[in-house]
């Protein structure tokens, strides 16, 4: 056996006995030292803005992890996750590739949080180099990245962990009232409303420029996928799990009113959603009301109403008694770290996980409904998964992240 699987195999038998104390035998303070950093999951972190940054300090502070290298295009966001996360600096990679030195720097796992137009490139690159990939949503922008996704994750199920963060499907209140349904509380469903409506997001850059457009991605089309792929999917998402299933298809319209400084997404999207059995979900969006927020996924039943809030009430009233559930306050934070410990403690066990599939189609059921809207006609979803499109972001990017300047 080489050196270099000596060192392997040694990796997992700690990372399978990190909880297990070692009695009372005697050893140097190096030694312990250096069992200790062998013991923990190996993390490399893609994308060190401010969620990367923070995802980053959650695997450090919740799980038996530390991250160990970063990446970002730009310079001075990898520098500033390599110095809070206290990342030595030679693991710290930039510039249009440098994900690949860090897939090749030794880590266990990495944690995608860039851009979601990279979501694909960063992912499946990873899943072909062997990494535990932990995802943020939307796992891509358009049809073909996220069946990349799939079909990557499809080809070391049960050899790897593909984790995409969705924060709802560990919360012990939807997962009670998804329980519920599933046993009937709320009879047949009938039609549904869901919304996202948010304030708008902060600019990152001025400037017209390809660096300040990827800095300000978040409201770019092809970059975010839009409103509704990027920020909406969460609802959507929930609709999918209650109702366990996709839409058939959808009608839609929006526009770009209320937000128009910067960017080119719609601020605001008016959709219907067709769901198997003819369930009717009515959804819209807005991302730049004042003062008002809320995130609701509520579903009518022959027998019952299911009224679900991201940080706020879930619960089902029904003919015959109901779901009491409870506040999702902190659900944000709370569910990123039950993710977390979800997928540490897979890897730590050969216990995979892969949740890339069902992720997939809530992500699709998002891009339905944006195609729909910016065409403003009934598209399908046998439609969309044949026309299979692409978007082209038209990046001319020098190879170089440290040419920012801000």
């Amino acid at each position: 056996m080489s050196q270099t699987n000596k060192n392997e195999v040694g990796r997992r038998d700690f990372l399978k006995a990190a909880a297990v104390t070692t009695g009372l035998t005697m050893v140097s303070a190096s030694a312990v030292r250096s069992a200790e950093a062998n013991s923990k999951i190996q993390i490399g972190l893609i994308g060190c803005g401010g969620r990367g940054r923070w995802i980053g300090d959650l695997f450090q502070q919740s799980a038996n992890a530390k991250v160990t290298a970063v990446y970002d295009y730009f310079k001075d966001r990898a520098d500033a996750g390599g110095e809070q996360l206290k990342v030595d600096a030679n693991k710290r990679f930039t510039g249009l590739h440098g994900y690949k030195e860090l897939l090749a720097s030794g880590v266990d796992a990495v944690a995608v949080e860039s851009p979601p137009y990279f979501h694909p490139e960063h992912a499946v690159a990873a899943i072909e180099a062997g990494k535990h990939v932990y995802l943020a949503k939307p796992i891509a922008v358009d049809v073909p990245g996220c069946m990349a996704i799939v079909n990557a994750a499809k080809k070391v199920q049960g050899k790897l962990s593909v984790l995409v963060d969705f924060q709802t499907r560990v919360n012990e209140f939807y997962m009670g009232a998804a329980q519920q349904i599933r046993q009937g509380l709320i009879g047949k469903p009938v039609t549904g409303q869901v919304y996202y409506i948010a304030g708008r997001l902060g600019k990152q850059a001025n400037g017209q420029t390809q660096m300040a457009r990827l800095r300000n991605w978040v409201f770019d089309k092809a970059l975010s996928g839009d409103i509704i792929v990027e920020q909406n999917i969460h609802v959507l998402d929930v609709a999918n799990w209650f109702l366990n299933g996709h839409p058939v298809k959808a009608n839609g319209t929006g526009g770009r009113k209320a937000r128009v400084d910067v960017g080119d997404c719609w601020d605001h999207f008016l959709v219907q959603y067709y769901y198997p059995d003819d369930v009717l979900m009515d959804f819209c969006s807005a991302q730049y009301t004042q003062r008002y927020d809320d995130l609701c996924c509520r579903i009518f039943g022959t027998m019952g109403t299911v009224d679900s809030h991201y940080g706020g009430n879930v619960n089902i009233l029904a003919k015959t008694g109901g779901y009491r559930g409870g506040n999702t306050g902190p659900i944000y934070q709370e569910g990123a770290v039950t993710n977390i410990k979800n997928f540490c403690a897979s890897v730590a066990n050969n216990k995979y996980l892969d949740n890339s599939a069902e992720s997939a189609n809530s992500n699709l059921t998002a891009i339905l409904g944006r195609i729909a809207a910016y065409e403003g006609r009934m598209v399908t979803w046998n439609e969309m998964m044949q026309a299979n499109t692409k978007l082209d972001a038209k990046l001319d990017l020098p190879a170089n992240g440290s040419e920012w300047r801000g």
